[in-house]
Protein backbone atom coordinates (compact mmCIF):
# COMPACT_ATOMS: atom_id res chain seq x y z
CA UNK A 1 0.00 0.00 0.00
CA UNK A 2 1.06 3.24 -0.62
CA UNK A 3 3.07 5.03 1.85
CA UNK A 4 0.77 8.40 2.38
CA UNK A 5 -2.52 6.00 1.72
CA UNK A 6 -5.01 5.99 4.57
CA UNK A 7 -3.51 3.32 7.47
CA UNK A 8 -7.27 2.78 8.16
CA UNK A 9 -9.56 1.16 5.79
CA UNK A 10 -12.39 0.91 7.69
CA UNK A 11 -12.18 4.49 7.32
CA UNK A 12 -13.92 3.46 4.13
CA UNK A 13 -17.27 2.65 5.80
CA UNK A 14 -20.41 3.27 4.21
CA UNK A 15 -21.46 5.55 6.43
CA UNK A 16 -20.34 8.51 4.04
CA UNK A 17 -22.41 9.94 1.46
CA UNK A 18 -22.01 8.27 -1.79
CA UNK A 19 -19.86 10.59 -3.98
CA UNK A 20 -22.79 11.85 -6.81
CA UNK A 21 -21.33 11.26 -10.69
CA UNK A 22 -22.86 11.15 -14.05
CA UNK A 23 -24.82 8.42 -15.47
CA UNK A 24 -24.43 6.85 -18.74
CA UNK A 25 -27.39 6.85 -20.67
CA UNK A 26 -29.92 4.57 -19.65
CA UNK A 27 -31.10 2.45 -22.72
CA UNK A 28 -34.90 2.33 -23.50
CA UNK A 29 -37.38 1.65 -26.23
CA UNK A 30 -36.86 4.16 -28.92
CA UNK A 31 -36.55 3.89 -32.68
CA UNK A 32 -33.11 2.63 -32.51
CA UNK A 33 -33.92 -0.36 -29.99
CA UNK A 34 -36.97 -1.18 -32.51
CA UNK A 35 -34.45 -0.98 -35.66
CA UNK A 36 -32.25 -3.57 -33.65
CA UNK A 37 -35.00 -5.56 -33.15
CA UNK A 38 -36.64 -5.52 -36.43
CA UNK A 39 -33.22 -6.79 -37.71
CA UNK A 40 -33.08 -9.39 -35.44
CA UNK A 41 -36.30 -10.50 -35.92
CA UNK A 42 -35.76 -10.50 -39.88
CA UNK A 43 -32.67 -12.61 -39.73
CA UNK A 44 -34.54 -15.17 -37.41
CA UNK A 45 -37.29 -15.56 -40.12
CA UNK A 46 -35.00 -15.95 -42.83
CA UNK A 47 -33.00 -18.89 -40.65
CA UNK A 48 -36.56 -20.41 -40.51
CA UNK A 49 -38.27 -19.90 -43.18
CA UNK A 50 -34.66 -19.60 -45.97
CA UNK A 51 -37.24 -18.82 -49.03
CA UNK A 52 -39.51 -21.49 -48.27
CA UNK A 53 -42.30 -21.87 -46.18
CA UNK A 54 -43.07 -23.73 -42.88
CA UNK A 55 -43.76 -27.19 -45.20
CA UNK A 56 -45.08 -28.50 -41.68
CA UNK A 57 -47.80 -26.24 -40.57
CA UNK A 58 -48.92 -25.35 -44.24
CA UNK A 59 -49.37 -29.31 -44.33
CA UNK A 60 -51.48 -29.99 -41.80
CA UNK A 61 -52.73 -26.58 -40.56
CA UNK A 62 -55.78 -25.52 -43.02
CA UNK A 63 -55.54 -22.19 -44.07
CA UNK A 64 -58.45 -20.74 -42.20
CA UNK A 65 -57.55 -22.37 -39.14
CA UNK A 66 -57.70 -20.21 -36.16
CA UNK A 67 -55.67 -20.70 -32.63
CA UNK A 68 -55.05 -19.38 -29.04
CA UNK A 69 -52.38 -19.82 -27.27
CA UNK A 70 -50.64 -18.41 -24.01
CA UNK A 71 -47.07 -17.44 -23.25
CA UNK A 72 -46.22 -19.17 -19.66
CA UNK A 73 -43.42 -18.96 -17.46
CA UNK A 74 -42.25 -22.50 -16.39
CA UNK A 75 -39.60 -21.25 -13.52
CA UNK A 76 -39.73 -17.94 -11.55
CA UNK A 77 -38.21 -15.15 -13.07
CA UNK A 78 -38.48 -11.24 -14.00
CA UNK A 79 -40.39 -10.15 -16.87
CA UNK A 80 -38.33 -8.43 -19.63
CA UNK A 81 -39.52 -7.92 -23.58
CA UNK A 82 -43.37 -7.80 -23.09
CA UNK A 83 -43.80 -4.73 -25.12
CA UNK A 84 -41.58 -5.74 -27.66
CA UNK A 85 -44.06 -8.34 -29.14
CA UNK A 86 -45.73 -6.13 -31.11
CA UNK A 87 -42.39 -5.27 -32.85
CA UNK A 88 -42.03 -9.20 -33.45
CA UNK A 89 -45.22 -9.92 -34.70
CA UNK A 90 -45.39 -7.14 -36.88
CA UNK A 91 -42.41 -8.27 -39.34
CA UNK A 92 -44.26 -11.64 -39.77
CA UNK A 93 -46.70 -9.71 -40.92
CA UNK A 94 -48.73 -12.27 -38.98
CA UNK A 95 -52.76 -11.77 -38.28
CA UNK A 96 -52.43 -11.85 -34.93
CA UNK A 97 -53.84 -10.21 -32.05
CA UNK A 98 -51.63 -10.12 -28.76
CA UNK A 99 -52.59 -9.46 -25.12
CA UNK A 100 -50.12 -8.60 -22.28
CA UNK A 101 -50.97 -9.18 -18.91
CA UNK A 102 -47.86 -8.44 -17.07
CA UNK A 103 -45.21 -5.01 -17.61
CA UNK A 104 -41.35 -5.39 -18.26
CA UNK A 105 -39.54 -5.75 -14.58
CA UNK A 106 -42.58 -7.24 -13.05
CA UNK A 107 -42.12 -11.08 -11.05
CA UNK A 108 -42.62 -14.33 -13.14
CA UNK A 109 -44.68 -16.79 -11.55
CA UNK A 110 -44.70 -20.42 -13.43
CA UNK A 111 -48.11 -21.24 -14.92
CA UNK A 112 -49.33 -17.51 -15.28
CA UNK A 113 -50.24 -16.33 -18.41
CA UNK A 114 -47.52 -13.43 -19.34
CA UNK A 115 -49.15 -12.78 -23.43
CA UNK A 116 -51.86 -14.17 -25.26
CA UNK A 117 -51.72 -14.55 -28.68
CA UNK A 118 -54.68 -15.14 -31.04
CA UNK A 119 -55.45 -15.43 -34.53
CA UNK A 120 -54.25 -17.50 -37.88
CA UNK A 121 -53.10 -20.64 -36.53
CA UNK A 122 -50.09 -21.48 -39.58
CA UNK A 123 -49.32 -17.74 -38.40
CA UNK A 124 -48.66 -18.58 -35.06
CA UNK A 125 -47.34 -21.87 -35.38
CA UNK A 126 -44.82 -20.00 -37.79
CA UNK A 127 -43.76 -16.82 -35.44
CA UNK A 128 -43.84 -19.17 -32.22
CA UNK A 129 -40.58 -20.31 -31.69
CA UNK A 130 -38.95 -16.63 -32.78
CA UNK A 131 -41.28 -15.24 -30.21
CA UNK A 132 -40.39 -17.25 -27.53
CA UNK A 133 -36.65 -17.10 -28.05
CA UNK A 134 -36.24 -13.17 -27.68
CA UNK A 135 -38.76 -13.47 -24.59
CA UNK A 136 -36.29 -16.31 -22.87
CA UNK A 137 -33.38 -14.54 -23.72
CA UNK A 138 -34.15 -11.17 -22.34
CA UNK A 139 -36.34 -12.62 -19.05
CA UNK A 140 -33.12 -14.75 -18.33
CA UNK A 141 -30.91 -11.52 -18.22
CA UNK A 142 -33.54 -9.79 -15.76
CA UNK A 143 -34.03 -12.44 -13.63
CA UNK A 144 -29.82 -12.73 -13.55
CA UNK A 145 -29.66 -9.24 -12.80
CA UNK A 146 -32.52 -9.24 -10.07
CA UNK A 147 -30.73 -12.07 -8.46
CA UNK A 148 -27.24 -9.96 -8.34
CA UNK A 149 -29.50 -6.58 -7.20
CA UNK A 150 -31.20 -8.03 -4.61
CA UNK A 151 -27.72 -9.98 -3.07
CA UNK A 152 -26.60 -6.08 -2.34
CA UNK A 153 -29.60 -4.80 -0.89
CA UNK A 154 -28.79 -2.64 2.32
CA UNK A 155 -25.53 -1.19 0.44
CA UNK A 156 -25.62 1.78 -1.28
CA UNK A 157 -23.63 0.09 -4.17
CA UNK A 158 -25.51 -0.09 -7.75
CA UNK A 159 -25.47 -2.86 -9.96
CA UNK A 160 -23.91 -2.02 -13.59
CA UNK A 161 -23.56 -4.13 -17.05
CA UNK A 162 -20.80 -4.05 -19.50
CA UNK A 163 -20.32 -3.90 -23.49
CA UNK A 164 -20.13 -8.03 -22.97
CA UNK A 165 -23.43 -8.47 -25.10
CA UNK A 166 -24.49 -10.81 -27.92
CA UNK A 167 -23.47 -8.87 -31.05
CA UNK A 168 -26.77 -7.23 -32.44
CA UNK A 169 -28.20 -7.31 -29.46
CA UNK A 170 -26.67 -4.94 -26.76
CA UNK A 171 -29.62 -2.10 -26.45
CA UNK A 172 -32.28 -5.04 -25.71
CA UNK A 173 -29.83 -6.70 -23.46
CA UNK A 174 -29.36 -3.81 -21.72
CA UNK A 175 -32.89 -2.94 -21.30
CA UNK A 176 -33.26 -6.36 -20.14
CA UNK A 177 -30.64 -5.52 -17.37
CA UNK A 178 -32.68 -2.27 -16.40
CA UNK A 179 -35.82 -4.19 -16.00
CA UNK A 180 -33.87 -6.54 -13.04
CA UNK A 181 -33.56 -3.55 -11.40
CA UNK A 182 -29.67 -3.04 -12.75
CA UNK A 183 -28.15 0.35 -14.57
CA UNK A 184 -26.49 0.54 -17.71
CA UNK A 185 -22.81 1.37 -18.43
CA UNK A 186 -22.06 2.89 -21.49
CA UNK A 187 -23.91 1.52 -24.28
CA UNK A 188 -20.95 1.77 -26.77
CA UNK A 189 -17.43 3.28 -27.53
CA UNK A 190 -19.23 6.72 -28.15
CA UNK A 191 -21.02 6.72 -24.74
CA UNK A 192 -18.24 7.99 -22.70
CA UNK A 193 -14.32 8.17 -21.73
CA UNK A 194 -13.05 5.07 -20.35
CA UNK A 195 -9.39 4.68 -20.23
CA UNK A 196 -8.04 1.68 -20.31
CA UNK A 197 -4.50 0.23 -20.19
CA UNK A 198 -4.19 -0.22 -23.63
CA UNK A 199 -5.08 3.15 -23.94
CA UNK A 200 -1.82 4.48 -21.69
CA UNK A 201 0.29 1.89 -23.45
CA UNK A 202 -0.60 3.39 -27.31
CA UNK A 203 -1.28 6.70 -26.16
CA UNK A 204 2.39 8.40 -25.07
CA UNK A 205 4.04 7.26 -28.76
CA UNK A 206 6.43 4.32 -29.45
CA UNK A 207 7.76 2.45 -26.27
CA UNK A 208 6.41 5.56 -23.95
CA UNK A 209 3.60 4.84 -21.79
CA UNK A 210 0.84 7.78 -21.44
CA UNK A 211 1.01 8.45 -17.58
CA UNK A 212 -2.31 7.50 -15.84
CA UNK A 213 -2.75 10.80 -14.56
CA UNK A 214 -2.23 12.41 -17.76
CA UNK A 215 -4.27 10.52 -19.61
CA UNK A 216 -7.49 11.58 -17.29
CA UNK A 217 -6.27 15.15 -17.64
CA UNK A 218 -5.99 15.21 -21.69
CA UNK A 219 -9.69 13.69 -21.54
CA UNK A 220 -10.90 15.88 -19.49
CA UNK A 221 -9.30 19.22 -21.20
CA UNK A 222 -11.04 16.80 -24.39
CA UNK A 223 -14.49 17.05 -22.79
CA UNK A 224 -14.14 20.87 -22.04
CA UNK A 225 -13.10 22.24 -25.35
CA UNK A 226 -16.08 19.91 -26.94
CA UNK A 227 -18.82 19.50 -24.43
CA UNK A 228 -21.49 20.69 -27.36
CA UNK A 229 -20.72 18.41 -29.56
CA UNK A 230 -20.60 15.10 -27.01
CA UNK A 231 -24.10 13.56 -25.69
CA UNK A 232 -24.48 13.72 -22.17
CA UNK A 233 -23.19 12.15 -20.22
CA UNK A 234 -19.57 12.65 -21.05
CA UNK A 235 -18.29 10.81 -18.10
CA UNK A 236 -14.65 10.31 -17.69
CA UNK A 237 -13.68 6.98 -16.18
CA UNK A 238 -9.95 5.40 -15.82
CA UNK A 239 -9.45 1.99 -15.22
CA UNK A 240 -6.59 0.78 -12.70
CA UNK A 241 -5.54 -2.56 -11.45
CA UNK A 242 -3.00 -1.12 -8.99
CA UNK A 243 -3.45 0.97 -5.37
CA UNK A 244 -0.71 3.37 -6.12
CA UNK A 245 -2.39 4.08 -9.74
CA UNK A 246 -5.27 4.84 -7.95
CA UNK A 247 -3.50 7.05 -5.76
CA UNK A 248 -2.04 8.75 -9.08
CA UNK A 249 -5.42 9.75 -10.98
CA UNK A 250 -7.23 10.90 -7.94
CA UNK A 251 -6.07 13.67 -8.25
CA UNK A 252 -6.20 14.34 -11.64
CA UNK A 253 -10.39 14.48 -10.88
CA UNK A 254 -11.99 11.68 -13.11
CA UNK A 255 -15.92 11.28 -12.77
CA UNK A 256 -15.28 7.30 -12.05
CA UNK A 257 -12.28 4.87 -11.66
CA UNK A 258 -13.20 1.32 -12.59
CA UNK A 259 -11.18 -0.60 -9.81
CA UNK A 260 -10.01 -4.40 -11.44
CA UNK A 261 -9.93 -7.25 -9.83
CA UNK A 262 -8.83 -6.04 -6.52
CA UNK A 263 -9.40 -8.58 -3.55
CA UNK A 264 -11.76 -7.20 -0.58
CA UNK A 265 -8.78 -5.82 1.56
CA UNK A 266 -7.84 -3.79 -1.42
CA UNK A 267 -11.22 -2.92 -2.32
CA UNK A 268 -11.73 -1.43 1.39
CA UNK A 269 -8.05 0.83 1.13
CA UNK A 270 -9.23 2.09 -2.00
CA UNK A 271 -12.76 3.51 -0.96
CA UNK A 272 -10.47 5.05 2.52
CA UNK A 273 -8.28 6.45 -0.21
CA UNK A 274 -10.64 7.61 -2.31
CA UNK A 275 -12.83 9.69 1.30
CA UNK A 276 -9.10 10.89 1.81
CA UNK A 277 -8.00 12.03 -1.64
CA UNK A 278 -11.03 12.62 -3.81
CA UNK A 279 -14.37 12.15 -2.24
CA UNK A 280 -16.51 13.87 -5.69
CA UNK A 281 -14.92 10.50 -7.18
CA UNK A 282 -16.83 7.41 -7.58
CA UNK A 283 -15.33 3.77 -7.71
CA UNK A 284 -16.44 1.19 -9.74
CA UNK A 285 -14.96 -2.13 -9.22
CA UNK A 286 -14.82 -4.82 -11.31
CA UNK A 287 -13.79 -8.37 -12.31
CA UNK A 288 -14.26 -11.44 -10.00
CA UNK A 289 -17.73 -10.35 -9.87
CA UNK A 290 -19.98 -13.72 -8.90
CA UNK A 291 -23.16 -14.00 -7.09
CA UNK A 292 -21.24 -15.34 -4.14
CA UNK A 293 -19.25 -12.59 -4.09
CA UNK A 294 -21.09 -9.59 -4.99
CA UNK A 295 -22.44 -8.97 -1.55
CA UNK A 296 -18.80 -8.80 0.24
CA UNK A 297 -18.07 -6.51 -2.85
CA UNK A 298 -20.98 -4.25 -1.93
CA UNK A 299 -20.14 -4.38 1.56
CA UNK A 300 -16.41 -2.34 1.11
CA UNK A 301 -17.85 0.51 0.48
CA UNK A 302 -17.94 1.03 -3.36
CA UNK A 303 -20.24 2.83 -5.71
CA UNK A 304 -20.85 0.54 -8.49
CA UNK A 305 -19.92 -3.10 -9.36
CA UNK A 306 -20.18 -4.19 -12.99
CA UNK A 307 -20.16 -7.34 -14.24
CA UNK A 308 -20.61 -8.83 -17.89
CA UNK A 309 -22.15 -12.21 -15.98
CA UNK A 310 -25.76 -9.93 -16.42
CA UNK A 311 -25.23 -10.94 -19.93
CA UNK A 312 -23.00 -13.32 -20.48
CA UNK A 313 -24.02 -15.69 -18.71
CA UNK A 314 -27.39 -15.27 -17.78
CA UNK A 315 -29.46 -18.24 -18.42
CA UNK A 316 -32.59 -18.54 -20.77
CA UNK A 317 -35.90 -18.50 -18.24
CA UNK A 318 -37.67 -21.34 -19.43
CA UNK A 319 -41.14 -20.10 -20.87
CA UNK A 320 -43.42 -22.20 -22.78
CA UNK A 321 -46.82 -22.01 -25.35
CA UNK A 322 -49.99 -23.38 -24.06
CA UNK A 323 -52.59 -23.79 -26.78
CA UNK A 324 -56.18 -23.91 -26.37
CA UNK A 325 -57.75 -26.09 -28.96
CA UNK A 326 -58.06 -24.51 -33.11
CA UNK A 327 -61.33 -23.23 -33.92
CA UNK A 328 -62.66 -22.73 -37.67
CA UNK A 329 -62.93 -19.39 -38.46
Amino acid sequence: MPDDAPSNPTDAGEGKKPPVAPEYAAVVPDETMENDLRQLVRLAIAEDLGRSVDWTTVCLIGEETCGQCSIVPRAPGVAAGMMLVPWILDEFDADIDHECHIKDGQPLVPGQKIVTLSGNARDLLTSERVVLNILCKLCGIATKTREFVQAIEGHHAKVYDTRKTTPGWRRLEKYAVRMGGGQNHRTGLFDGFLIKDNHLALGGGPGTPLDPADAVRKALQWRSGRINQLPAPDIVEIEVDRLDQLQAVLPAGPDIVLVDNFTLDQLRQAVAMRNQLNPSVQLEASGNVRIDTIGEIAATGVDRISSGALTHRAMWLDLGLDWLPPQAS
